[in-house]
C-alpha cells in the first residue's frame, strides 16, 4: 500500500490535486458530500447566502399556510353570505313585526348580505396575492392547487364585486314601485338598471370561464372540491344574472311601457299529457300598460272548443300531428313540445273567436302556480277554501273530479280557481312585501320549464325562443334526448304516470356512434276508486280495457342526423312510425298503458358522434321525469 494511501487510512489529510477532489471517504458505508464542498460550505460567504434563501422558503410556506387559512375561512363566509342570501329571494319578507321593530325591507336585507359576501370575497383575495403566492402558483407539478386557491379567490371577489350587486340593485328599484299608488311595476327603474345587468351577464360569463380554466386534478384534493363547489354556484348565478339581463330588455315593452299590450295566458291540465305539458283549460286574458296589470278575460276549453286557428306551422308539423287537427281542435293544440306552435295556434285561435288580437302568450301549470303561491301566500275561492301551495296540484288535478262529478259545475270550479289564483299573483306583483320573493319563484319555474312565454313581435321572441322559458324544441347538431308522450285516451290518468329515461352511447361504428335509449312508463293509477270521469275511455278501442288503462302516444325526439336500427317494446320486436320535426328525427308508437302495469321501450340508434352527452328534454307532468344521460366522447376510431 502507498504512503499516500496508508496516511489517508490512519486519518490524516489525503494530496491535493485532482486524486483529493475525487477522493470521498467512506464512515460505516455512508457516502457523505465530496471535502471540497463541505469545506465551502464551512465558509461564510457561502452559508449566509444559503441560510438566507433557506429562511425565505420557510417564510414563505409559513406565510402561504396562514393566509390560505385565513383565505379559506373568508371564502366559507362568503358562501354562507350566498346562502343566506338565496333564503332571502325564497322567502317572502311579510314577517310580522317583532317588539325590536318592524322585520328589514327585502331589498335592505339582499343589499347587506351582498355587502357582507363582498367584504369576505375580497379579503380573500387580497390574502392570496402577493410575492409568496405567485412562485407558488407557478411551480411545476407542484403548483396547481395554490394557482387553484388564487382562482377561486380571484372569481369569487370579482363575482361579489361585478355580478351581484346590479342584481341587489335590481332587487331594490323593483321593491320601490316609484308610484302614487304602488299598484304598479315602475319600468323606468328596469331600464335604470339595464346597463348594469348587461355587464354583470357578461362578468358572470368570464368568471365561470376563468374558473373552469383552473386546474381540475391537483395533488390537493380539498382545493378540487372547493373549485367544483364554485364552478356549481356559477352554474346557478350565471343564467341568473343572464336572464336578468334578458328581463331588462323586454320586461319595460312587454308591460306595456310603449302601448298596451295584450296576452293569452292558458292553464294546462298536466293530467292529461300533451307535448308541452298538459291539455290546454282555463285561460285568461291579460293586459298590461305602462306596468299596470289587470284581467280582461276568464273563459274555459269549451269555450274556444270550435275556434278554429288560420295558421300554417308547416308540412313537417302537419305530417306528424295534423290527424289530430291542432289547429282546429282546441284540446290538441299543443301536442308539439315546440311551445311557439302551440302558442301561434291559442293566439290564432282567440283572434278568430273574439276578434281581438294578442301580443302573447303564456303557459302555465299547476306545479307553477304551486310556486307561485308558495311566494305570494294562498288564494280564496268564492265559498272561503283556500287554493295553497301544497294543495293547487292535487286539488285542480285529482279531488276536482271526485268532489264536481257534474261537468259544468267542474267547468265553473276549474274556472273560480283560475280567477283566485291569478287575482291573488297579480296582487303580489304589486306588493313590496311578497315581490322579491314571487319573482324569485317566477324565474324558478321559468328556469324549470313550468311557465312559458312566446312573443307575437320578432325583436322580443327572437330572445325568447333562446331561453328555457321559451319552450323551444333545440335545434342544432348537439345530441338531443327527447321523450314526449301525448294522452291518446282522453283520460286524467297521467297524474299517475311515471317516466323513466336512459341515454347511453356506446361504441363507434363507421364514423357514427351507437345509442341505447331506454324509456320506462308505468300506471300508477289505482285499481278502483277513481271517479268516472278520470278513467272513461274517449278512444273507442277495438280490445277490452280496465278502469285505471290508459293509452299514450310514446315520441322520441332524437338528435339530428339520427337513425333508428332497431327499437323493442317490452323485449318484442316494435315499428315505430317516422317523422321529422325542426331538424329531428321522432319515432312514434302508440302505446296501451295497463293500470299498475309498467312497459319498457328501447330503441336502437346511430348517431353523429359528438363529445358531450345529450340534452334531455323535459316535459313537465305532474311527476318530472327522472333521467340520466350518461357520458360520451368523439368517435377516434
Amino acid at each position: 500500500m502507498s504512503e499516500t494511501r496508508r496516511g489517508a487510512s490512519r486519518g490524516q489529510e489525503p494530496p491535493l490535486g485532482a486524486e483529493r477532489a475525487r477522493w470521498i471517504p467512506r464512515r460505516r458505508k455512508d457516502w457523505v458530500l465530496p471535502a471540497v464542498i463541505v469545506r465551502r460550505l464551512r465558509d461564510r460567504r457561502v452559508r449566509m447566502p444559503l441560510y438566507a434563501a433557506a429562511g425565505l422558503v420557510l417564510a414563505g410556506a409559513a406565510w402561504i399556510a396562514v393566509t390560505g387559512v385565513l383565505a379559506r375561512n373568508e371564502l366559507l363566509a362568503a358562501q354562507r353570505s350566498l346562502q343566506t342570501l338565496r333564503q332571502h329571494l325564497a322567502q317572502p319578507a311579510a314577517a310580522p313585526a317583532t317588539a325590536a321593530g318592524p322585520p328589514a325591507a327585502p331589498a335592505a336585507t339582499v343589499q347587506d348580505t351582498v355587502r357582507d359576501a363582498t367584504g369576505h370575497a375580497a379579503r380573500a383575495h387580497r390574502l392570496t396575492t402577493g410575492p409568496a403566492w405567485f412562485p407558488a402558483a407557478h411551480l411545476p407539478v407542484l403548483g396547481g392547487p395554490f394557482r387553484t386557491v388564487r382562482g377561486i379567490a380571484e372569481a369569487s371577489d370579482r363575482l361579489t364585486r361585478d355580478v351581484l350587486p346590479p342584481l341587489a340593485r335590481t332587487v331594490a328599484e323593483l321593491d320601490s314601485t316609484g308610484t302614487d299608488d304602488g299598484r304598479h311595476l315602475d319600468l323606468s327603474a328596469l331600464r335604470r338598471v339595464a346597463p348594469l345587468l348587461e355587464q354583470a351577464s357578461r362578468s358572470a360569463s368570464r368568471v365561470r370561464a376563468d374558473v373552469d380554466g383552473l386546474p381540475h386534478g391537483t395533488w390537493l384534493p380539498a382545493t378540487d372540491r372547493a373549485r367544483t363547489e364554485l364552478a356549481r354556484q356559477l352554474d346557478r348565478i350565471t343564467p341568473l344574472a343572464h336572464d336578468a339581463a334578458a328581463a331588462a330588455r323586454l320586461m319595460p315593452s312587454m308591460l306595456g311601457a310603449d302601448g298596451p299590450r295584450r296576452y293569452l295566458a292558458v292553464f294546462e291540465n298536466t293530467a292529461e299529457a300533451r307535448g308541452t305539458g298538459g291539455l290546454p283549460g282555463a285561460f285568461a286574458v291579460l293586459r298590461a300598460e305602462r306596468g299596470r296589470l289587470s284581467f280582461e278575460h276568464f273563459g274555459n276549453d269549451t269555450e274556444l272548443s270550435e275556434a278554429h286557428a288560420d295558421v300554417d306551422l308547416g308540412a313537417e308539423f302537419n305530417g306528424l300531428y295534423g290527424s289530430a287537427a291542432p289547429t282546429r281542435t282546441w284540446v290538441n293544440s299543443n301536442m308539439s313540445p315546440h311551445f311557439p306552435y302551440a302558442a301561434r295556434i291559442w293566439a290564432a285561435a282567440w283572434q278568430r273567436h273574439s276578434g281581438q288580437r294578442v301580443d302573447g302568450a303564456f303557459g302555465l301549470d299547476p306545479g307553477a302556480v304551486s310556486g307561485l303561491l308558495a311566494a305570494s301566500g294562498p288564494a280564496r275561492l268564492p265559498d272561503g277554501s283556500a287554493v295553497t301551495a301544497h294543495n293547487v296540484v292535487d286539488l285542480s288535478e285529482r279531488t276536482s273530479y271526485a268532489l264536481h262529478p257534474e261537468f259544468k259545475r267542474r267547468k265553473a270550479y276549474f274556472l273560480d280557481v283560475a280567477r283566485a289564483v291569478a287575482i291573488r299573483l297579480l296582487g303580489a306583483s304589486t306588493d313590496p312585501t311578497r315581490r322579491t320573493a314571487l319573482f324569485s319563484a317566477l324565474h324558478r319555474q321559468l328556469g324549470e320549464g313550468r311557465i312559458k312565454v312566446w312573443s307575437g313581435h320578432t325583436a322580443e321572441q327572437r330572445e325568447l325562443v333562446a331561453r328555457s322559458f321559451g319552450g323551444a324544441l333545440p335545434g342544432g347538431s348537439a345530441p338531443l334526448a327527447g321523450l314526449v308522450v301525448n294522452n291518446a285516451a282522453g283520460t286524467k290518468l297521467d297524474y299517475y304516470l311515471d317516466r323513466r329515461l336512459t341515454w347511453a352511447p356506446g361504441r363507434c361504428v363507421d364514423g357514427r356512434r351507437e345509442v341505447t335509449v331506454t324509456v320506462r312508463l308505468a300506471n300508477r293509477a289505482p285499481a278502483s276508486g277513481l271517479p268516472p270521469y278520470v278513467v272513461q275511455r274517449l278512444d273507442d278501442p277495438s280490445y277490452d280495457t280496465r278502469p285505471g288503462d290508459n293509452r299514450l302516444l310514446v315520441s322520441y325526439y332524437a338528435s339530428a342526423g339520427a337513425i333508428l336500427t332497431g327499437a323493442a317494446l317490452d323485449g318484442r320486436s316494435a315499428q315505430l312510425s317516422h317523422g321529422a320535426e325542426r331538424g329531428h328525427p321522432v319515432f312514434t308508437l302508440d302505446v296501451e298503458l295497463p293500470a299498475g302495469a309498467a312497459r319498457t321501450l328501447v330503441l336502437h340508434l346511430l348517431e353523429r358522434p359528438a363529445d358531450q352527452s345529450a340534452f334531455v328534454l323535459r316535459q313537465p307532468l305532474v311527476h318530472p321525469l327522472r333521467a340520466r344521460a350518461l357520458p360520451s366522447g368523439p368517435c377516434t376510431g
